[in-house]
């Protein structure tokens, strides 16, 4: 495939950006509790699914972090702003300190966190941030060897590597026992997950009495009252960026909260951030097109440049309001 044949397949899709309004959503504010997640669209569970994830990103890691950084992860924006390539990285960090703002981790030395988990670690950006700013011991998991053996390398480039280790581990299968995390912390890894109930269950199971838990995913819009499902023609949409990204169903930000209701976890908080993450989708066309980016992405292999040419998908699904990126925060109980 020519770099030419790939700028212009990208570009042709492109669509324009549109603004969000920001809200933040109460418990009693969501519009639907049942858990229904969309259809399926890669195998739902097993090795298949585990071997596919693992591969994705084996290929895509190293154009992630030649382009974007350590951080896998969305910037957080003001709405409607402008990305750039210096300016995401900072946002990356942004998305970090507000995600433990908004679930209320306390800087204070008595309070603070010491055993976190990374739930879905990429390359270990957040884990060393996170062991860095509150001096904690920090085990991140990810499906994939190649990140696991680079998140380890950077960490011991850090010198971090008393503090931070990585593995190789099924999030729905934690290889830690019972209580054993003040922050159970998963960025953007919810949306691999084939069992949304099993996974929040796996968090709540390691996490320490008291202990906080912070999942920042992708999902669906919220159904109506009058809605028992999404629409077929939503999701049909949402099936072709799932292929792409192996990702086995997608839920709501109502359904991830019954799930942590029916937990028994405490103090539910959730959030719709998707206006404040829009901005990385133009910059990330925007960074595919240079020459860096696209000698990169034809380098890394078929499924990396698959994903990528479902990026004007992704643009356009938030755009219509179907596709959400949501906060959900909860404590588990003393």
């Amino acid at each position: 495939m020519s770099a030419r044949f790939l700028t212009s397949q990208v570009a042709s899709l492109v669509v324009r950006p549109a603004p969000f309004l920001r809200r933040r959503i109460s418990v009693e504010g969501t519009s639907r509790l049942s858990f229904r997640p969309m259809a399926a669209a890669a195998p739902a569970s097993g090795d298949g699914l585990k071997k596919g994830i693992a591969e994705f990103y084996d290929e895509s890691s190293g154009i992630w972090e030649n382009i974007w950084g350590d951080h896998m992860h969305h910037g957080f924006y003001e709405a409607e702003s402008s990305a750039t390539l210096a300016g995401h990285r900072d946002a990356q960090v942004r998305m970090v300190e507000e995600a433990l703002r908004f679930a209320g981790v306390s800087d204070d030395p008595l309070k603070k966190p010491m055993r976190i988990v990374d739930v879905g670690c990429g390359i270990g950006g957040s884990s060393r941030y996170l062991a860095k700013k509150y001096g904690a011991q920090v085990q991140g998991i990810t499906l994939s060897p190649v990140q696991a053996k680079r998140a380890q390398d950077l960490t011991m480039a850090a010198e971090l590597a008393d503090k931070v280790s990585f593995q190789v581990a099924d999030a729905l299968e934690q290889p830690f026992p019972d209580g054993q995390f003040d922050l159970v912390w998963s960025m953007e890894s919810g949306e691999h997950m084939p069992d949304k109930e099993k996974f929040v269950r796996e968090m709540a199971r390691v996490a320490a009495p008291g202990g906080i838990i912070i999942i920042v995913t992708w999902g669906h819009r919220d159904l109506l009252p009058s809605e028992e499902e999404l629409k077929p023609d939503e999701i049909n949409f949402l099936n072709k960026i799932c292929k792409a990204y192996y990702l086995p169903k997608l839920c709501s930000a109502a359904d991830y909260v019954h799930i942590a209701g029916s937990l028994l976890l405490q103090d539910i908080k959730i959030a719709d951030w998707s206006d404040n993450v829009y901005p990385f989708w133009p910059a990330f066309i925007k960074s595919a097109l240079t020459w860096n980016g696209l000698t990169s992405l034809l380098r890394s292999g078929w499924k990396a440049i698959k994903g990528a040419l479902v990026v004007p998908l992704m643009m356009k699904g938030f755009k219509k309001g179907l596709i959400k990126y949501t906060i959900i925060t909860c404590r588990k109980p003393e």
